[in-house]
């Protein structure tokens, strides 16, 4: 598979769905956050302070729920619970969207931690797939603060390792990290607007949108 397309649960349902049935013969394989269901999780650790590894394979389990629900509305895409069966869904011109539990409690390389999310998740999955890899968020990329807040400006190239100074970002906070470890780059780009997605996925390069490349080669 060419890419992995990480599609951030803040987009469910409308925009996720939306996405996901435009990716048909992309050569994608999905991988949903865990949106509202994940916060949910974070919000009762914060109150009950759950174990890290209770509060991780929790949020873990989110992913999976959304998964299935995009799964459910999306006529073009299938189930995957392995890369194996991924690769085989792709070539029946069909959608995979992975479970990622079953590969995760097989072989999860990460430290239990909130700092690791589906985006971490994703770059390791593609690292596996030597794929490229799209965070698809809510908003345009990286900005240098909250993008709702004054003075903000919008990034469109960051090296990986001055991402690893910023306290919080549109991404996870492991994620610099790993595409450091791995030598590799990613983009960030809002999935609102489906075409900005497939016009990074075809390599148009007539890019008359905002997005973020984060370099980590």
């Amino acid at each position: 598979m060419k890419q992995v397309v990480k599609v951030g649960g803040s987009l469910f349902p409308d925009y996720a769905i939306d996405l996901v049935k435009k990716l048909k013969s992309t050569d994608s394989l999905v991988i949903l956050g865990g949106g509202e269901f994940a916060n949910l999780i974070r919000k009762y650790d914060d109150i009950l302070n759950l174990s890290d590894e209770t509060a991780h394979n929790a949020a873990i389990d989110c992913m999976d729920i959304l998964a299935q629900l995009v799964d459910d509305k999306v006529s073009s895409s299938r189930l995957a619970y392995s890369i194996e069966e991924a690769e085989e869904i792709n070539k029946l011109g069909l959608t995979p969207i992975l479970i990622v539990s079953k590969i995760l409690k097989e072989d999860d390389p990460f430290e239990c931690s909130w700092d690791v999310t589906s985006d971490s998740i994703a770059a390791y999955i593609s690292h596996l797939l030597n794929a490229n890899l799209l965070i698809v968020t809510n908003v345009n990329g990286i900005y240098t603060r909250e993008p709702s807040e004054e003075g903000s400006k919008f990034i469109s190239k960051i090296d990986a390792k001055k991402l690893l100074t910023f306290e919080e970002s549109s991404i996870d906070l492991m994620l610099p990290s790993l595409l450091i470890k791995y030598g590799s780059n990613c983009y960030v780009v809002n999935g609102k607007y489906p075409n900005r997605v497939l016009a990074l996925i075809n390599d148009s390069k007539d890019y008359n949108f905002d997005y973020t490349k984060i370099i980590g080669d």
